[in-house]
């Protein structure tokens, strides 16, 4: 089982999948939390580069408040925007349960947004990204404590 962010970024969408399908939803993070974006048609290498650079320049990560709701974390700076609702709920994926962060009712912008995570680690989560109803991408989040990206 994967269990490292490393291993994630390298890791095919199929693969992927199956490792979402098969973790459970683990408890909502709570606080910042680290993430990456995941580009697996970008191969190992390419896919590495692209993560990084997104982190480096764009989405950074997302910070849980007790009252469920988080914020995006974005640029160098770590601007705190685009929030949305976080609860339990099914995933679009396999109508199991999983962690669900809603923007339809806090953005206009990203309003069509809805990301799913499920605990593939300890304090290391995978995150799937649905855009009106249809998958699109992945992304992982984890404990900035756990350093094992």
């Amino acid at each position: 089982m994967m269990t490292t962010e490393a291993e994630l970024l390298k890791t095919d969408d199929k693969r992927l999948e199956e490792l979402f399908r098969r973790s459970p939803a683990g408890e909502i993070p709570k606080g910042p939390m680290e993430g990456r974006a995941i580009f697996p048609d970008a191969g190992p290498e390419g896919a590495w580069l692209l993560a990084s650079l997104v982190h480096l320049f764009a989405w950074r990560g997302k910070v849980f408040s007790p009252d469920g709701y988080l914020s995006n974390r974005l640029t160098p700076m770590d601007i705190l925007s685009i929030v949305a609702m976080v609860a339990p709920g099914p995933s679009l994926l396999d109508d199991q349960e999983c962690i669900v962060i809603d923007y339809s009712n806090t953005s206009l912008v990203f309003g069509s947004v809805r990301d799913e995570i499920r605990q593939v680690g300890p304090h290391l989560y995978l995150g799937l990204i649905w855009l009106s109803g249809r998958k699109v991408g992945w992304f992982t989040l984890r404990h900035p404590d756990n350093g094992d990206a």
